[in-house]
C-alpha cells in the first residue's frame, strides 16, 4: 500500500510540472525535447509554484515543493522563456535552445521583491559543451546550418567527426538510420536514404555517430534525425535563387599534357571557365491556412547540375555500314556526327514539401506532410566522350508522406502515432520500350582495337530498374513518471514491396550476316526479369531516461524482428535437383528472426562544467534486401557440372542472421570558459556476423558460392573536438579523429571474387576500404547578426588504402590487400552573406566556394603500380586521359535571397 501511495503520490507531481492549468500543445517525438530547471531563491531555497511559460506558445509548467518543473513535448527551434512567481522579479530568458529527444537544463535564481513589476532580462548561452549527454551527438540548428557552405542534409552529414564518404565510425554503407521527424526514410533495399532534402527545409539536424537509444533500430553504426520546419503563425515567403559553375584555370596541362595520345583529339573538358554549370530557384512559403489553429507549409526547388567534364559529339550511335564490291565483304564503321559540345553528365531537379498541421482538437494535434523528389540525370562515364547520344539515363522518383497524430494523456504523458507511405523508383536505361528499333540500329556500345576506352558507336543496353513501396506504422508513448525520470515506450512496423532487376535484357549474337538482338523479358535462370519481395520489418522498444543534477542515466532495450517471407532449398547440396541419385531439394519456408539488443547510456558531471560519460549497447541491423535475394533462384545450379567451381555468380540468402556490432564509448568533456569547451571521446566497435560468403559442395564434388553471416571487423578510435562558441564576432570548431577499422573484407562478395580469382580466400584481418586514419574538420566563422555572416570549412585527411601491383596484369602479385595508403588530401569550402531587413523584409546576398584552392586529389583512385593519382609505370593512357578521376575543380555560386514577414 505504501508502494501504492508513492507511485500516486509522484504521478500527481509530474501533472503538476508538466503543464499550465492544464494546457499541454501535443509534439511528436523525434521533432522535440523538453525543458528542466530548479528555480531558487537567493538563500538556495527552492521556489516553489513559480510559473514557467515558452512565450508565445501554450507550453508551460509550475514548479514543485523542489523547485523543479519539465515542459514536455517543445517543438525542436530557440525560444524565449518568462519565469515569474508573486514576491519575485521576474526572469525572462532568451535565446533557449531546445533539441529533438534532448534535454535543455535551464536552471535559475530568482531575487525578492515586494512588488514583483521589475523583470530581469537574461540571454541564454548554449554550453560549448553539454555534459549531460551519454554519447556523442552533433546537433545543428537552422541558424547553423544556413551560415555553413552545404546545401543538402548530405552536406551536413559529411562535416560530423567520424563520419567518412557516408561510413559512420568504420562501419559499412548501409549501416545508418535516416529519419525525417522521427521517423525513417530508408529505403528497405539498400538501406540508404530515399530523398535529398535541401537545407531551407531544415530546423535542425541531428547526428548520432556513436552509441544511440533503444528506440532507433536497423542501424548498427549511426542515426540521422531531420527536423523539418513547420508553419509560421504568421505568413512568411522566402525565395532563393543562386547560380555558378565551375573556375579551374591551370588544369589544362593536367589533360593537354597526359591525353595528347587520346582520342578524340583533346578539347574535351577544357573550357576552364564555367559559369553556368549550376542554378537553383527554391520558394518557401508558410503561415495560417484559415481554419482554426491550422498551418501550412509549401516548399518547391528545381536544382539543375552539368559535370565540368563535356562530351563531344564526334560520332553518333548508328553505325555504318561498308560493302566493298565483292559484294560479300561487310564490317561496320563510326558515322561522324557534328561535333556539338555537351556536358557530359548532368543532374535536372524537381523537389519539395507539403506540411500541414492542425491543434484546434484539444489534446490533439493533427499533421500531414509530404516530401517529393524528381530527378532526371546522366553518369559521367569518360568512355561515352566522343558517342554521348548513346548514354542511359537515370531517374529517380521518391516520395515520403503520411498522417502523424499526437495525443496527450493527463497532464505528463503523450502518445504519437505515424502512418506513412514511402516509394522510390529508379530506373537506368536508355530506352523506354525494350522493343524499340533503334536498339537494333545501333547496337551494343562499341570500341574498336585501336581505340580502347573509347564508344565508337553503340548505345548503353542496360534496363534496370529498383522500386520499393513500404507502408509504415510507428507509434511511441511518453510519460514522465517523476521529476527526474522519463519513460518511452513504442512500436515500428515495416511492410515493404521490394522489385529489382532488368527490364527485359538484350543479348547480341554474331551471326553469319552480322548481329542479332535477341530481347528476354523475363527468362530465369541467366535472364531473370523485375523479381519482387515483400518482407516484413519491425521493433519494439523500451527507454527510461533519469536525470539528476549530478547523473543521468539512459537505458534501454530494442527487440528488432524480420521476416523475409521467402524460400530456400532444403538441401544446399543438391539446390537444383540436377545430381541424378541425390536427395532432391524443395522448397522451405525461410524462419523469421528476432534479436534482442540492451542499450546503456551514463553522463556523470565531475564539476559544473565538466563530465565524464559511458555507452555500451548491441546494435543490430537486418542484411539489405539487395544482398540476400540477389540470384536467391538456385535454380541457376542446374548448369553445374560435377568437381567445377562456380564463384562468379554469389547465391542470395533470405535466412540469413542479423548482423550485429557491440560498441563502447567512453568521454571526457569540460567548459573551460562560457564560450570555449572540449570533449575527448574513445571507441571500440566489435562488428559480427556481418554478410560474407561461404563456399557449399555438392554432392557431385562441385563448389559454389553463396552469402551468410560470416564476416567479421572492428573499428576503435579516438575524437577530439575543440568548440569555440561566438565571442564578439568570431566562432570556430575543431574535431579530429584518429580511427583504426579492419576486417576480413570490405564487401560480402569479396571473399568469391579472390576465390575467381586464384587467391587464397581464407579469413585474414587487413584495413577496410574506408580505412582512414587522420581525419580533421575546421569550421571558422565570423558574424554580425543581421549584418553580415562568412564561414569556412577545411577537411584534411589522411589517405585510404589500395593494393599495390608491382606487375601489369597481375592482381597484387603476392603483395597484402589493402597494404597501400593514398596520399593524403586537404579541401576548403567557404560561405559569405550580407543581410539586411526593413519593414517586414529581409534580404540576403551570398557567395559560395566549394574546392577554393582547386584540389585535384581528395581520396579518389590511384594507379595500383605507383600509388598517385597522376602517374603509372605501365601505359595506361585510357586512364591517364580521363579528368573524372580527380576531384571536382572548384566551383563558385552567387545567390539572392529574399523573405517577407522576417525582416527587422
Amino acid at each position: 500500500m505504501q508502494l501504492l501511495s508513492t507511485i500516486r503520490r509522484r504521478t500527481a507531481w509530474a501533472g503538476a510540472l508538466a503543464v499550465l492549468a492544464g494546457s499541454v500543445q501535443p509534439g511528436r517525438a523525434g521533432t522535440t525535447g523538453k525543458i528542466s530547471g530548479e528555480l531558487l531563491d537567493a538563500e538556495k531555497r527552492p521556489v516553489i509554484a513559480a510559473t514557467v511559460v515558452v512565450t508565445g506558445t501554450p507550453f508551460g509548467a509550475f514548479t514543485n515543493e523542489k523547485g523543479q518543473y519539465n515542459i514536455l513535448n517543445v517543438p525542436a527551434g530557440t525560444y524565449e522563456v518568462q519565469i515569474s512567481r508573486i514576491g519575485f522579479k521576474a526572469v525572462v530568458v532568451h535565446d533557449v535552445v531546445v533539441s529533438a529527444d534532448q534535454t535543455a537544463h535551464l536552471d535559475a535564481t530568482l531575487e525578492e521583491a515586494a512588488i514583483s513589476t521589475e523583470t530581469v532580462v537574461v540571454r541564454a548561452t548554449r554550453p560549448p559543451v553539454d555534459i549531460h549527454l551519454t554519447s556523442s551527438l552533433a546537433t545543428l540548428q537552422s541558424e547553423e546550418i544556413d551560415k555553413l557552405p552545404v546545401q543538402e542534409l548530405q552536406d551536413v552529414v559529411n562535416l560530423q567527426a567520424g563520419v567518412v564518404g557516408g561510413h559512420f565510425r568504420g562501419g559499412r554503407q548501409g549501416e545508418v538510420q535516416y529519419q525525417v521527424d522521427g521517423v525513417t526514410m530508408n529505403n528497405a533495399f539498400d538501406n540508404s536514404a530515399s530523398l535529398k532534402v535541401d537545407r531551407s527545409l531544415l530546423q535542425e539536424v541531428q547526428v548520432i555517430s556513436g552509441t544511440f537509444d533503444a528506440e532507433y533500430g536497423q542501424a548498427m553504426s549511426g542515426v540521422v534525425n531531420a527536423v523539418l520546419k513547420d508553419g509560421t503563425p504568421k505568413f512568411q515567403a522566402l525565395t532563393e535563387l543562386y547560380g555558378g559553375g565551375f573556375f579551374f584555370p591551370g588544369r589544362e596541362e593536367e589533360r593537354l599534357g597526359i591525353a595528347k595520345k587520346d582520342w578524340p583529339p583533346v578539347t574535351l573538358g577544357l573550357d576552364t571557365v564555367q559559369p553556368t554549370a549550376v542554378g537553383s530557384f527554391t520558394l518557401t512559403l508558410s503561415g495560417p491556412v484559415g481554419l482554426p489553429q491550422t498551418l501550412f507549409l509549401v516548399n518547391a526547388r528545381r536544382y539543375s547540375f552539368n559535370d565540368y567534364v563535356r562530351a563531344e559529339r564526334i560520332v553518333v550511335p548508328v553505325p555504318t555500314l561498308v560493302i566493298l564490291p565483292d559484294s560479300v565483304t561487310r564490317f561496320l564503321v563510326p558515322t561522324l556526327g557534328d561535333s556539338a559540345t555537351s556536358p557530359l553528365g548532368f543532374t535536372d531537379e524537381w523537389s519539395g514539401a507539403v506540411k500541414v498541421s492542425n491543434s484546434s482538437f484539444e489534446r490533439l494535434k493533427l499533421s500531414y506532410q509530404a516530401l517529393v523528389n524528381d530527378l532526371e540525370a546522366r553518369r559521367t562515364d569518360y568512355s561515352y566522350r566522343a558517342n554521348p547520344d548513346g548514354m542511359a539515363t537515370q531517374t529517380t522518383f521518391s516520395v515520403a508522406h503520411g498522417l502523424d497524430l499526437t495525443r496527450t494523456f493527463g497532464k505528463a504523458s503523450y502518445l504519437d502515432l505515424s502512418l506513412r507511405q514511402n516509394y522510390f523508383d529508379y530506373i537506368d536505361r536508355k530506352y523506354a520500350d525494350i522493343f524499340d528499333r533503334r536498339y537494333d540500329a545501333a547496337q551494343p556500345a562499341h570500341e574498336l582495337a585501336g581505340l580502347p576506352g573509347v564508344k565508337v558507336w553503340g548505345v548503353d543496353v542496360t534496363r534496370y530498374q529498383q522500386k520499393t513501396n513500404t507502408f509504415l506504422f510507428k507509434t511511441s508513448l511518453v510519460t514522465q513518471l517523476t521529476p527526474v525520470q522519463l519513460f518511452k515506450a513504442g512500436l515500428e512496423m515495416q511492410w515493404p514491396k521490394v522489385q529489382f532487376g532488368n527490364q527485359g535484357t538484350l543479348v547480341f549474337t554474331e551471326g553469319p550476316t552480322g548481329q542479332t538482338l535477341q530481347r528476354y523479358l523475363d527468362a530465369p535462370p541467366d535472364y531473370p526479369g523485375v523479381q519482387t519481395y515483400w518482407p516484413i520489418i519491425g521493433g519494439l522498444y523500451v527507454h527510461d531516461q533519469l536525470e539528476w543534477k549530478d547523473l543521468a542515466l539512459r537505458l534501454g532495450a530494442r527487440i528488432d524482428y524480420f521476416d523475409a517471407n521467402s524460400y530456400l532449398p532444403s538441401d544446399l547440396s543438391n539446390p537444383a535437383n540436377a545430381i541424378a541419385g541425390a536427395p532432391l531439394s524443395v522448397p522451405v519456408p525461410t524462419n523469421a528472426k528476432a534479436f534482442f539488443s540492451p542499450r546503456l547510456g551514463v553522463a556523470y558531471p565531475i564539476t559544473e562544467s565538466a563530465g565524464i560519460h559511458f555507452a555500451y549497447g548491441h546494435f543490430v541491423q537486418f542484411p539489405t534486401i539487395r544482398d540476400i535475394f540477389t540470384n536467391a533462384d538456385y535454380s541457376f545450379l542446374a548448369r553445374l557440372q560435377a568437381t567445377t567451381s562456380s564463384f562468379a555468380r554469389v547465391m542470395g540468402n533470405p535466412d540469413v542472421e542479423p548482423e550485429e556490432s557491440v560498441q563502447y564509448e567512453f568521454g571526457y568533456k569540460q567548459a573551460l570558459t562560457q564560450n570555449f569547451g572540449f570533449e575527448v571521446s574513445l571507441y571500440y566497435k566489435d562488428i559480427r556476423n556481418l554478410l560474407g560468403t561461404e563456399f557449399i559442395d555438392t554432392y557431385n564434388d562441385a563448389t559454389y558460392a553463396r552469402l551468410t553471416n560470416v564476416d567479421f571487423g572492428s573499428v576503435s578510435g579516438v575524437i577530439v573536438a575543440l568548440d569555440h562558441h561566438r565571442l564578439g564576432p568570431v566562432s570556430a570548431s575543431l574535431d579530429y579523429t584518429w580511427q583504426r577499422a579492419q576486417g576480413n573484407s570490405s564487401d560480402p562478395k569479396e571473399t568469391a571474387a579472390r576465390a575467381q580469382a586464384g587467391d587464397d580466400p581464407r579469413p585474414r584481418v587487413i584495413p577496410f576500404d574506408w580505412d582512414q586514419r587522420h581525419t580533421l574538420n575546421v569550421t571558422l566563422a565570423i558574424a554580425k547578426p543581421e549584418v553580415y555572416s562568412a564561414s569556412t570549412v577545411v577537411r584534411a585527411v589522411s589517405g585510404q588504402p589500395y593494393t599495390p601491383e608491382i606487375s601489369q596484369g597481375g592482381f597484387g602479385f603476392g603483395l597484402a590487400e589493402n597494404s597501400g595508403r593514398r596520399p593524403s588530401g586537404i579541401v576548403v569550402d567557404l560561405r559569405g552573406e550580407f543581410l539586411r531587413g526593413w519593414l517586414g523584409q529581409r534580404w540576403s546576398l551570398f557567395g559560395r566556394v566549394f574546392n577554393l584552392f582547386d584540389t585535384r586529389f581528395f581520396n579518389g583512385d590511384v594507379f595500383a603500380s605507383t600509388g598517385s593519382p597522376f602517374y603509372s609505370r605501365f601505359s595506361d593512357q585510357v586512364e591517364l586521359a580521363s579528368p573524372t578521376r580527380f576531384y571536382a575543380p572548384r566551383r563558385i555560386e552567387l545567390g539572392f535571397s529574399l523573405g517577407l514577414g522576417q525582416g527587422r
